[in-house]
């Protein structure tokens, strides 16, 4: 994990890291609009703080993907730096 997972990230930035929304903005508008679990309640506020290990639920995109949080990332890398991010649980 990177030094700041003691800190936390933003939900809507940590959902742009794991390319799982094309940009901060469709991420923060899911999770207005309900579409995002943090650790099984329901969040609405994108500046949420995601730690390492926290679970987040998404509804997006026509499916659901349950993931546990790996690492918090830098940046906004290539997908097989996304994919390092997270492990996705049976949902």
């Amino acid at each position: 994990m990177s030094d700041g997972a003691a800190a936390g990230i933003r939900l809507d930035r940590w959902l742009h890291h794991a390319r799982l929304f094309r940009t901060r903005t469709l991420a923060a508008d899911a999770i207005s609009a309900g579409g995002i679990r943090l650790n099984g309640n329901s969040c609405r506020k994108p500046a949420q703080t995601v730690r390492g290990g926290d679970t987040v639920t998404v509804s997006a995109h026509g499916r659901v993907q349950v993931l546990r949080v790996v690492d918090l990332g830098e940046r906004r890398g290539p997908a097989t730096e996304a994919a390092t991010l997270y492990e996705e649980l049976p949902g």
